[in-house]
């Protein structure tokens, strides 16, 4: 059985975080039903801290990102917007790069989105980046920010290419059309199909799963990978470089030992 044990983040102007703690799997929920769990200001500030305290817990091995209610995110808190101008919007994107995105990103942790309901917009972008997708067969998602005049934001120029491929990202991206889970699993934005309602639950197996392997290989697979491109060269010398680091640890000599003795390896992130 699971155990959970919820608390709420602090102030709840504008949405607020829920965490959970499903033994090594930590779950954040956006927590701003009213208005779809839109992503204001306030509740992209409370998700960076969230964020922090879940990756500085040494007993935390996988974060799963999730909406409270019916839906993931209906994207950017659009009546938040009035005053902003070239100047304060670019000062906005800006901390919400650093606060959150590059966090989700770089991070040693993995983050599994659980998506039910719609994540349009800056919701749809945010779950690009993460590092696997589990979506409820009923999930719609939307990349639609030139209906307002915008481009997609939050990393999603970065990560809608990377899993979906340069074609398809402009294809969602010009069209701001709607597509269903079934067709984003095919586009590749999406890993695994759930039920509906099913989505958290799952996502959660899947870090239960991932908590039981080498959270330094994790890390280092998430820090190589975010590197975007690279040569075969450069390639090849990064994982000379990693694998170098890996052999020096004390989880190597746990797996190598645990394989030989036929028994699980109990990894301590060392």
């Amino acid at each position: 059985m699971l155990q959970t044990q919820p608390q709420n983040s602090a102030g709840t102007s504008g949405g607020s975080i829920i965490v959970e703690k499903h033994g090594a799997v930590t779950v954040l929920k956006f927590n701003y039903p009213e208005k779809r769990n839109a992503l204001s200001m306030p509740l992209r500030e409370r998700l960076g801290q969230a964020l922090q305290d879940a990756i500085a817990d040494t007993e935390c091995r996988a974060i799963v990102l999730t909406g409270e209610g019916n839906h993931f995110s209906s994207g950017g808190d659009i009546t938040s917007f009035a005053g902003v101008n070239s100047i304060n919007g670019r000062a906005r994107m800006k901390k919400t790069h650093d606060l959150m995105v590059k966090l989700m990103v770089a991070c040693e942790k993995p983050i599994i989105a659980a998506v039910e309901g719609h994540a349009a917009g800056a919701g749809m972008c945010v779950a690009a980046n993460c590092d696997i997708v589990v979506a409820s067969r009923e999930a719609k998602f939307t990349c639609s920010f030139n209906k307002i005049g915008l481009l997609p934001d939050l990393g999603g120029l970065w990560s809608i290419p990377q899993r979906v491929g340069m074609g398809r990202a402009k294809l969602l991206m010009m069209t701001g059309r709607m597509i269903t889970a079934e067709t984003a699993q095919e586009y590749g934005l999406v890993e695994q199909i759930s039920e509906p309602g099913k989505a958290l639950e799952d996502a959660i197996a899947v870090g239960q799963e991932i908590a039981q392997t080498a959270p330094l290989t994790n890390g280092f697979v998430k820090a190589a990978m975010a590197r975007g491109p690279m040569t075969f060269t450069e390639l090849l010398d990064l994982e000379t470089d990693m694998q170098g680091l890996l052999f020096g640890t004390e989880d190597f000599q746990e797996g190598r030992t645990a394989f030989l003795e036929k028994r699980k390896p109990k990894f301590q992130g060392r």
